[in-house]
């Protein structure tokens, strides 16, 4: 692999890599994927994409990018390809061009009104097995939320979006506008880790941002290995964008117009900011994850991380033992007590948790090691959700898929450390960034997702 570039990286997956950290209509932030708390029956994802959207970002709002194509694939039988892939491609739409320069020239009260004089439409297809269907054509986008003046009511356009969101025969519905972040945390852990003494906590960082979002509700079915979501519920999710003609590996973003390349991924959050080194973070963006485990300067960070070895410089907690065939599991193989390892023998987490080997279809000889979000899709929804997911004894929560109440930053700086391979918390990090949850609450139906912020972030 081959890669150029420089810049800062932060978020989630915002800003994690060079090259995406300048484009970012691309910028996946965070992938979630769990069972519908209100239909259990389904499965969602929610995508998102733009990272740090300040709500008072005009004239020029947040539009989707009309030259890429954003993904949401699932991989049902762990070979690293995607077997059914959802995609979103939109047009922009200007009412007046010539004689005006706002988003909109009045009031909007409804995704129709001519007020509205920037606004998109998208299109959604399913492909399975080479077949690709039209589910949705030429919908209007929920627009970006310009404010209590300009829309008095965005949850009526939210509702308007979501009514005409609804799939065909086969069921589901997608939600495609602006939301709050819904991602929580203080971004401070890069300042060598809160600061190199834990006082750098308590913050959240992307409170007041918003994202432009994708929710995607389907039928288990409709992903699960051979539509048989009871003999077969393991899946493997992940979210891309693809661009014309951008292919970072060949480590240029110039390519032969009209192609679409894969400029940006993410499955489980922070892969790309703590564990894939700096020289290959804009390849791993452009790789699909059948592919990951033949790269292995990144297996050699998921099996020997840097973060544990900085903490231990820092604040003298040791680091535990490599190889970290746990991390292997978590990131790779998803956890199962006959998962692969990276060396052989019996994988450290003995538990049968979210593993595509655990669906009784699967052919295993075609199973490989990839970087996917995986989920459990028989794991009965949550009562009382806890932050810590898994290692909370939730096993609805992350890493089996991502709930949006998920506190993935904790859990993920537990993991390292080798709780999960322990069954105890590290005490010592325990309080993690004591950022716990999000700055406003999630709903409870769909599309889950709070409603997007309208007053600036920097106001007093």
């Amino acid at each position: 692999m081959t890669v150029t570039g420089s810049g800062p990286a932060a978020g989630s997956s915002h800003r994690e890599a060079p090259l995406i950290s300048g484009d970012p209509r691309a910028d996946n932030t965070d992938t979630y994927a769990f069972v519908s708390p209100d239909a259990p029956n389904m499965v969602t994802v929610v995508a998102n994409w733009i990272p740090l959207e300040e709500p008072n970002g005009g004239p020029n709002f947040y539009l989707w990018a009309d030259d890429a194509r954003y993904t949401i694939k699932f991989d049902n039988d762990g070979d690293g390809v995607a077997d059914v892939t959802y995609t979103w491609t939109f047009q922009n739409h200007i009412r007046n061009a010539a004689g005006q320069f706002l988003y909109n020239t009045g009031v909007v009260r409804n995704l129709t009104d001519p007020t509205l004089n920037i606004y998109q439409t998208y299109t959604v297809t399913e492909n399975e097995g080479g077949t690709t269907e039209t589910l949705l054509r030429n919908r209007i986008a929920t627009p970006s939320d310009v404010g209590p003046a300009s829309m008095p009511n965005y949850a009526r356009l939210r509702q308007q979006n979501i009514a005409a969101g609804v799939f065909p025969a086969g069921g589901g519905r997608n939600y495609v506008g602006q939301a709050d972040d819904s991602f929580f945390l203080d971004l401070r852990v890069f300042d060598l880790l809160y600061g190199g003494n834990l006082s750098e906590t308590g913050h959240d960082t992307l409170a007041g941002y918003n994202v432009n979002t994708i929710v995607l509700q389907v039928p288990k079915s409709d992903v699960a290995l051979n539509h048989n979501a009871v003999r077969n519920p393991v899946v493997g999710v992940w979210s891309t964008t693809e661009r014309q003609g951008a292919d970072l590996t060949s480590g240029s973003a110039n390519a032969t117009s009209g192609q679409f390349h894969q400029v940006s991924r993410l499955g489980n959050p922070l892969v790309n900011e703590v564990v894939v080194p700096l020289q290959y973070k804009d390849a791993f963006n452009a790789i699909p994850p059948r592919v990951d485990h033949t790269v292995q300067p990144v297996v050699d960070k998921v099996l020997d991380p840097m973060v544990p070895a900085l903490i231990q410089s820092i604040y003298g907690i040791p680091a535990p033992r490599t190889p970290r065939n746990d991390l292997f599991e978590i990131f790779l193989t998803g956890i199962a007590k006959n998962a692969p390892t990276a060396g052989g023998g019996q994988p450290p987490i003995q538990a049968d948790l979210n593993s595509q080997v655990l669906n009784q279809d699967v052919n295993r000889s075609g199973f490989v090691p990839a970087e996917e979000m995986r989920l459990n899709m028989s794991v009965p929804v949550s009562a009382n959700p806890n932050r810590l997911g898994v290692l909370g004894g939730d096993l609805q929560g992350f890493p089996n898929g991502r709930r949006l109440t998920d506190d993935v930053v904790d859990i993920e700086l537990q993991a390292l450390e080798g709780a999960a391979q322990s069954g105890h918390l590290v005490q010592a990090l325990a309080a993690g960034d004591r950022v716990n949850a999000n700055d406003v609450r999630f709903s409870n139906t769909f599309p889950y997702v709070a409603l997007p912020h309208d007053k600036a972030v920097n106001q007093n």
